[in-house]
């Protein structure tokens, strides 16, 4: 094959290796928005599309007030229709086609159809909208010299204690980093801090961060946000600096389950203890039955009733009587046994023998005999 057949095959080959990365380059590029139609009345729709987005990326899309494309959203999500908003998920490509209902934002416009990304990395984009009908006020004055830009997303930082699962206040920390893209030094720098619970308006703090940002400089900035004693529920930590909200983080406060614990054990041992002191005063108030009356309420519920101890009293003695010292009467001794042909007069006792004497014991004298009873001769 010569150099020139070389070539032209050599440009195919290149071309098939580049052309499987031209859509991801292209999708990976700036995000847009176009719609069907630049301005249109409440109650009707438009067409919102869009490009150069991150792929299968979830993105939101609102109606905001107060806003431009040159200088964003100033008053952040708080100035959007966020009730008639919707959500689109791009395809493979970075595009996405949705139709958005025409809603009047809270606030003036000049307004924006605002598309953020919802997870993932923070991206987003505004097209110029006019809403017909809806009243147009300009903007907040911008502030000349220094401006921070938040560089990353807002993290809040910290968890909670014993002390919070029973109704202690709830603590975080909002770090994020803000960079200066303004011409002059930011010192001191007053920023606002809000927390908002559900769909209600939020509650705003001032606090100070103590440094200086020079331009085109970053630093990483810590503010202290804290909920009401006994918060719960689903919160938005708002970040606001210079008339702008810069950032927002959700914030998901757990129920202090301590507190709900402690009622309930409340409730079950004041109503005991109450009810053993009524138990008490009524044992030690109410009237004693009289004898006779207990004992015939215990034989009718079939017991005997109980007897009351009785102590002895002291016996008449005779005057020829000696006293006998109170002392335990001795134990009885068991009747000596007899024999059925003794009377108990001859009975045998216990020192007496029964059996004929032996030889080697001495003989007792002998007793005259009567003539008149034969002897032991005369007997044999």
């Amino acid at each position: 094959m010569s150099a020139r057949a070389r070539i032209p095959v050599l440009a195919v080959v290149l071309t098939l290796l580049v052309l499987p990365w031209a859509g991801p380059a292209q999708a990976a590029g700036t995000p847009t928005v176009k719609l069907s139609a630049s301005q249109a009345g409440t109650g009707g729709s438009l067409t919102v599309s869009g490009s150069g987005w991150r792929p299968r990326a979830l993105l939101m899309l609102l109606v905001c007030g107060q806003a431009e494309p040159s200088r964003g959203v100033v008053g952040g999500t708080n100035s959007c229709a966020n009730a008639d908003g919707r959500a689109v998920t791009t395809d493979a490509d970075g595009r996405f086609s949705r139709v958005l209902p025409v809603a009047e934002p809270p606030v003036p416009c000049p307004c924006v159809v605002h598309v953020a990304t919802a997870t993932g990395a923070r991206a987003q984009a505004d097209a110029a909208f006019q809403v017909a009908g809806h009243a147009v006020a300009p903007l907040p004055a911008e502030t000349v010299g220094g401006r921070l830009s938040v560089l990353t997303d807002t993290v809040l930082e910290g968890s909670d204690g014993v002390l919070t699962w029973f109704g202690a206040p709830p603590t975080r920390t909002l770090v994020l980093t803000v960079g200066n893209v303004g011409t002059a030094p930011v010192k001191d720098p007053v920023f606002r801090v809000g927390t908002a619970h559900g769909v209600f308006a939020p509650q705003w703090d001032e606090r100070r961060w103590r440094g200086m940002v020079a331009p085109g400089e970053k630093a990483r900035v810590e503010l202290p946000v804290e909920l009401a004693g006994g918060a719960h529920g689903d919160y938005t930590v708002s970040l606001e600096y210079g008339g702008k909200v810069l950032a927002e983080q959700p914030w998901g406060v757990d129920r202090p389950w301590g507190v709900l614990l402690f009622w309930l054990l409340l409730c079950l041992v004041v109503p005991a203890a109450v009810f053993r002191v009524g138990m008490a005063v009524v044992d030690r108030v109410r009237p004693r039955p009289a004898d006779g009356r207990r004992g015939m309420r215990a034989g009718r519920r079939g017991t005997a009733p109980a007897r009351r101890h009785r102590e002895p009293r002291p016996s008449a003695r005779l005057p020829w009587r000696r006293p006998v010292p109170d002392e335990a009467p001795a134990p009885a001794s068991p009747p000596a046994p007899t024999l059925p042909w003794f009377t108990p007069d001859s009975g045998p006792g216990p020192a007496g023998r029964l059996s004929a004497p032996h030889g080697d014991q001495p003989r007792s004298p002998a007793t005259p005999t009567d003539p008149t009873t034969p002897g032991r001769k005369g007997m044999t």
